[in-house]
């Protein structure tokens, strides 16, 4: 785009200057009078202003439409950008839910495990002071029957 205006302006410049080249080699090779000359004079940069206008106008013309063609691009990548990041936004709250119930089932399996061992621990606990009241009934009494 840079180059396009570059190359334009180069364009612009060179024209201007070959006209005003041309119009003083017509000047000082013409064999008419001086009224004739500021004739043809002022007719030349008449002509070479309206060239220049048109050719300005122009330039406008193709800058506005890069200008549109540019917010044309731009908005198009704005919403496909805009589509990408919903569409990651929605994967992601989709994945922390799928996150969020396997480390539920995780924290009620360990829970149910834990509850599990308290149980068979108190069962245990439990059993061995049944059989520690019970050796110690049999014990007494063992030692009253070896006394006798």
């Amino acid at each position: 785009m840079s180059d396009n205006n570059s190359d334009f302006g180069a364009f612009l410049a060179g024209f201007l200057m070959g006209g005003l080249v041309g119009a003083a080699v017509a000047l000082l090779m013409a064999p008419q009078s001086g009224e004739e000359t500021r004739t043809i004079i002022r007719e030349k940069s008449i002509e070479l202003k309206d060239k220049a206008t048109e050719t300005a106008e122009e330039a406008r013309h193709r800058a506005e439409k890069a200008l549109e063609d540019a917010r044309v691009r731009a908005e198009a990548a704005y919403q496909e950008v805009k589509v990408r990041a919903d569409e990651v936004a929605h994967l992601t709250k989709e994945r922390a839910v799928q996150l969020q119930e396997q480390g539920q089932i995780v924290l009620e399996k360990q829970k149910t495990r834990l509850e599990d061992a308290i149980q068979t621990s108190k069962k245990a606990v439990a059993k061995k002071s049944d059989e520690g009241s019970g050796n110690k009934a049999s014990g007494t009494s063992d030692e009253t029957s070896s006394a006798a």
